[in-house]
């Protein structure tokens, strides 16, 4: 650790390889928590590099539980988070509809950390019981067209920096890990980001994981297509900037796809349900329309996007996405 406390100090970049080991040895507690803080502090200070994160993910995968879902090359849906706007469960709505419309969706995440409801909070509202069960996913995963991983029952070595984490109360490298830890190793992901700095941090690393991508950020600072601004989409093909009035949707009132001031976490699954039985607000609507659609544009690159968000409205309006969901709780309950 101490030379590689002095090699950080000095500006130098570690290897893919060293960081690997760095996150081997953190789960093999062989450090103290001072030395995990100065580690932390020095990866932010400088700022990480792209082997340097993906040596991590190395780390945190091989230390994690597996999950072997390859046979059905799905998708996951994510958004890094953070960013301050308080949405409702945009992306998780995204993944029925996507699985509405017969993609396999294998979605990665965690209870809420900076808003009212996160993926695993509005799932267990509806009273999934998550496992982490190898059988049991893929059976899922098959019949349904949806699963998730909890990510508390898959990353193991997260827990070895909590306490750490905890205490420095300040953003780390272990922020960006999320995304990219989906255990089942998905071949196409939808990330949403919330600045362009982080689109080109993450387009590098999932450039070199190899994996069918698309990263999305709105103008305005959402880690989604919020539809409340023009928004950027980069790809494995191209980088642009789309207007939602490309696609005939108006611009979206934040207010409208904001949790909100005292919101419960019924009220969240209240508007998670009205989405899926398409009696949601407009805005609501087509937010995920949005996302959804360019989620499938990633699996379908010889598509339009508008041709994809036409896909994905057929699965809502039709039910498809409701039944993914209902189907999915009578699974996992």
């Amino acid at each position: 650790m101490k030379q590689f406390l002095a090699r950080l100090i000095n500006h130098e970049e570690l290897t893919r390889e060293e960081t690997r080991e760095l996150m081997l040895n953190i789960t093999k507690e062989k450090y103290n928590d001072s030395q995990l803080a100065a580690l932390l502090m020095g990866f932010q200070m400088r700022g990480i590099t792209v082997d340097e994160l993906l040596g991590l993910r190395d780390g945190l995968l091989e230390t994690g539980v597996p999950v072997d879902l390859s046979p059905f090359q799905p998708i996951d849906i994510v958004g890094t988070g953070g960013d301050g706007k308080n949405t409702f469960n945009i992306s998780t709505c995204s993944c029925f509809v996507v699985a509405g419309a017969g993609y396999k969706v294998a979605k990665h995440g965690n209870y809420a950390a900076t808003s009212v409801s996160g993926a695993s909070n509005v799932l267990e509202a509806h009273g999934v019981k998550f496992t982490n069960d190898n059988d049991k996913l893929k059976s899922c995963l098959d019949k349904v067209g949806f699963v998730y991983q909890h990510a508390q029952l898959f990353a193991r070595g997260m827990k070895f920096v909590g306490p750490t984490r905890k205490n420095l109360q300040v953003p780390t490298c272990f922020n960006l890990l999320g995304p990219l830890v989906n255990p089942c190793r998905p071949s196409y992901q939808l990330l949403g980001v919330a600045n362009l700095s982080q689109m080109r941090l993450y387009s590098a690393v999932l450039e070199k994981i190899g994996i069918g991508f698309g990263i999305v950020t709105s103008s305005d600072g959402y880690d989604e297509i919020s539809l409340t601004s023009e928004f950027k989409v980069k790809s494995n093909t191209y980088e642009r900037i789309f207007n939602p009035k490309e696609f005939g949707f108006s611009l979206v009132d934040p207010n409208n796809i904001c949790g909100g001031t005292g919101q419960t976490l019924d009220d969240a699954a209240k508007v998670f349900d009205n989405v899926l039985m398409n009696q949601a607000h407009p805005d609501q609507k087509n937010v995920v329309l949005a996302n959804a659609g360019f989620a499938i544009s990633i699996m379908e690159p010889y598509k339009d996007p508008a041709e994809c968000i036409a896909i994905a409205r057929e699965s809502l309006e039709s039910g498809r996405a409701l039944q993914v969901l209902k189907n999915y709780v009578e699974f996992m309950s």
